[in-house]
């Protein structure tokens, strides 16, 4: 496997220039950007100059990260010429968060096939209800195929998110990308870091991913009372408060908000909330948020078959941890970069959504506040 990495400044062009693109061996193209250059159709059709006969898969983002840096207002493009992985794409609309379930059933259906080892998925990230698409895919796959990937951001605006697969990268669409071979060696993990506080209340009224109450008070009503003046600021402000899900005997998740609705007195979040699950609210830990992306890249390391070096390694953090962590945000990139290698090509973007199983042969999730990461390499 070979990696080729470019940035795309404007007034800039791809950069850098004088490096020798991988042309046509390219196999796969995965573009992250802002969302206003995205949109510009001129930076993806010189790309495809560059790499004519690869997958060319994007997402707008709430920020670019490219090796150690983390960037904004800019286009990140790893190109990836595979030695014997074959790779197959599949684009589908999602009208509304509704519909997330079945899309992601479809997306299945569409990536099935002999070999299939792994499925990457970019998502539009405000029409969807990302546990059910998980749940969609995930249940139509064959055992053993795992699945990551992540929502589309769009900064702290939350106006409007872009996918794509080849074509111009639009609102309210799914991409699904399928690996197939057997010379793949994946590596997947998500990890958060943040604490708990306030107490463990019991979600009352809920409806998919739409939380009404929690105790059988407003839910909106009790975020804006913890989050005193910041409430004004919601639902970006929210990003610093996600809330831990416990359900049963798995292993909690962490549900980030992406809109309020003060008529209805709600709040919605990327994933489900189901009622009589509990609730609880947390807080940063700037240490144990750059401990969680050490200790995720660690836990992708460990499966490499002979201590082999990941070539690639696509990193899907999320918008409130870059948020919370400002001018420290490159510290749990570099944290990564530790444990990897420099041999590893790191590349990703932050997101309102990472979706990965907590561990390499755990179930998949949608996760919300973590790092993900997937490492790659053939053997």
């Amino acid at each position: 496997m070979q990696v080729n990495q470019r940035r795309w400044l404007p007034g800039e062009g791809w950069s850098p220039p004088s490096s020798a693109p991988l042309g046509a061996t390219a196999g796969l193209v995965l573009v992250f950007g802002d969302t206003a250059l995205l949109a510009d159709p001129y930076p993806l059709a010189a790309l495809r100059e560059l790499y004519p006969e690869a997958l060319q898969v994007g997402c707008s983002t709430a920020g670019e990260i490219l090796g150690t840096c983390v960037l904004d207002g800019s286009l990140v493009a790893s190109a990836v010429a595979f030695a014997s992985t074959r790779v197959r794409g599949v684009v589908l609309p999602l009208c509304d968060a509704g519909e997330s379930s079945q899309v992601g059933a479809q997306l299945a259906a569409g990536l099935a096939g002999p070999g299939l080892a792994h499925v990457l998925v970019f998502s539009d990230g405000l029409w969807v209800n990302g546990s059910q698409l998980v749940r969609g895919l995930t249940s139509g796959l064959p055992p053993g195929v795992a699945v990551s990937g992540g929502l589309a951001g769009d900064g702290s605006r939350f106006q409007r998110t872009l996918v794509g697969l080849g074509g111009a990268p639009r609102e309210r669409q799914v991409v699904g990308v399928g690996l197939y071979g057997t010379t793949l060696r994946i590596g997947c993990c998500s990890l958060g870091g943040w604490d708990p506080f306030g107490p463990e209340r019991r979600i009352t009224r809920s409806c998919d991913n739409v939380l009404y109450e929690l105790d059988g008070q407003s839910a909106l009503g009790l975020y804006k009372q913890y989050l005193g003046p910041h409430a004004a600021g919601l639902p970006a402000s929210g990003l610093h408060f996600p809330l831990r899900l416990r359900s049963g005997g798995a292993m909690p998740v962490v549900r980030t908000i992406l809109s309020v609705d003060e008529e209805a007195d709600s709040v919605t979040f990327a994933g489900d909330l189901p009622e009589g699950a509990y609730a609880r609210l947390m807080k940063c830990n700037v240490e144990r948020l750059i401990d969680g992306a050490h200790d995720a890249a660690e836990a992708c390391r460990r499966p490499a078959p002979g201590g082999r070096t990941p070539e690639l390694a696509l990193l899907i953090s999320c918008v409130g941890r870059k948020l919370v962590l400002q001018q420290r945000i490159e510290e749990e990139v570099e944290s990564v970069r530790e444990v990897l290698g420099e041999a590893t090509a790191l590349a990703g973007f932050y997101s309102y959504g990472e979706i990965a199983p907590f561990i390499a042969g755990a179930v998949c999730e949608l996760h919300n506040q973590t790092m993900t990461i997937t490492t790659l390499a053939e053997d």
